[in-house]
């Protein structure tokens, strides 16, 4: 026997029933999408090294060490498998004028990597759902984000605010000069404390001093609350759009905390930065992370175009509704059919074609290379396959034109009815439910 071949570490197939799970998930994503006026996008899973390293930045943990990088053996094009979807969309509306007409607002969906150790909620092949928003630079368009999240938690059945499934936490990042400034007060105060430094610590101290703030060594928890807060350092236009989007959630009831050691691991984020984070998965807490990112577009060789966007970790998503209860049940077929000959297939055949026509779905037992099964055999597959209602097509129904509807579950009622098979219309919704 040839030998099994297995998955990439890190890289998870998905079966029934989880599937299921995401389907519902991907279509309660789209249905808050479409009513927020968002349009969908797809950009190549492939993309040129350079326009990670360009617009993520070179000193960042996903450029130095986690991208899964390679050179075209055809032509010696040094290419990358997306470690995130932000650079991709950039690409695709610089490469392709698609500003030409004014904003826009898209959404994306689909798989990311990242060579990283594989740990629960944290894949090398991992989901994301993200927005991007082009075009506009008020603090309302980040606000509007925030608030399309907060739906969409609702829409997937999560609790929102403090002492929830999820609650959210803002900062401002300020513009790149106030950075620069922050940045070496920074790198001056941790000079200070080198001996409290760790080697992750120390290699990020001159090249990404920002990312230090981030740590989640207790040794370092003192230093980092004594660093310098970056909100110590913000402008005047700076602290006028982060009190706007406070002022603006404060109207619509979203509850927030600033958190000033909120940073994002990305170089090209400016001004607003938030998160969406859960007491539920322990050190995997963050579901969702984005802000403002106005150079961007610029820096990938378009315009200079302001931005603001989010991207959802679907795997952390899946778990925390798992941990919160919110799983819908796996779905079952509304009917499943029973036919105990082959040769009754033909009219067997054309009602299901009608009954699924008419929004009801049926299962049809494989009657196997005899073409037969018996009764009993059937009618247990029907049990065990979770439908409302098993489809008998006897011999006995078959000769009156006619098909047997059975109730397979409590509260469906216990008789046995006869239905036409030429006015599936008029009783399909007995089996809708």
């Amino acid at each position: 026997m040839a030998e099994k071949i297995q998955a990439v570490k890190g890289m998870n197939d998905l079966l029934p029933p989880e599937s299921a799970a995401w389907e519902w998930f991907d279509e309660q994503v789209r249905r808050v999408m479409r009513a927020h006026g968002y349009q969908f996008v797809r950009t190549p899973i492939v993309e040129p090294t350079a326009l990670f390293v360009r617009g993520l930045g070179e000193v960042t943990d996903i450029v130095e060490k986690e991208m899964y990088s390679f050179e075209d053996s055809m032509n010696g094009d040094k290419l990358t498998l997306r470690p995130e979807g932000t650079a991709g969309v950039v690409r695709a509306i610089t490469e392709h004028n698609f500003l030409y007409e004014g904003g826009r607002r898209l959404w994306y969906a689909g798989p990311m990597f990242r060579h990283e150790r594989p740990q629960k909620g944290r894949y090398r092949q991992f989901h994301q759902v993200g927005v991007e928003v082009l075009g506009f630079p008020g603090p309302d368009v980040d606000v509007e984000i925030i608030l399309l999240l907060r739906a969409l938690w609702r829409a997937l059945g999560l609790s929102v605010g403090e002492g929830c499934d999820v609650r959210l936490e803002i900062n401002s990042l300020g513009e790149p000069s106030e950075r620069q400034a922050h940045r070496a007060a920074l790198i001056a105060h941790f000079e200070q404390h080198a001996d409290l430094l760790d080697a992750d610590a120390k290699r990020r101290l001159h090249s990404n001093p920002l990312r230090i703030l981030d740590t989640k060594n207790p040794a370092m928890q003192g230093v980092v609350e004594s660093a310098p807060k970056l909100i110590d350092f913000l402008g005047e236009a700076s602290l006028a759009h982060f009190a706007q989007l406070k002022a603006a959630l404060d109207a619509a009831g979203l509850p927030y905390r600033v958190n000033p050691r909120l940073v994002r691991g990305m170089d090209y984020y400016n001004l607003t930065v938030f998160e969406w984070v859960t007491e539920r998965l322990g050190a995997q807490g963050t579901v969702c992370g984005g802000g403002r990112y106005d150079g961007l577009v610029e820096q990938l060789g378009g315009k200079p175009t302001p931005g603001v966007g989010f991207g959802i970790g679907v795997e952390r998503v899946m778990l925390l509704l798992a941990e919160a209860g919110a799983l819908p049940a796996a779905p079952v077929p509304d009917a499943y059919a029973i036919v105990p000959d082959a040769a009754a297939l033909p009219r067997v055949l054309a009602t299901l074609d009608a009954l699924r026509s008419e929004g009801v779905s049926v299962l049809l037992h494989p009657l196997g290379k005899e073409g037969a099964a018996s009764m009993k055999s059937q009618f247990k597959k029907a049990d065990a396959s979770g439908a409302r209602f098993a489809l008998i097509f006897g011999a006995d129904e078959l000769a009156n034109d006619r098909v047997g509807v059975k109730p397979l579950r409590a509260g469906e009622g216990a008789a046995q009815s006869t239905q036409p098979l030429d006015g599936v219309a008029a009783w399909a919704g007995l089996l809708r439910g």
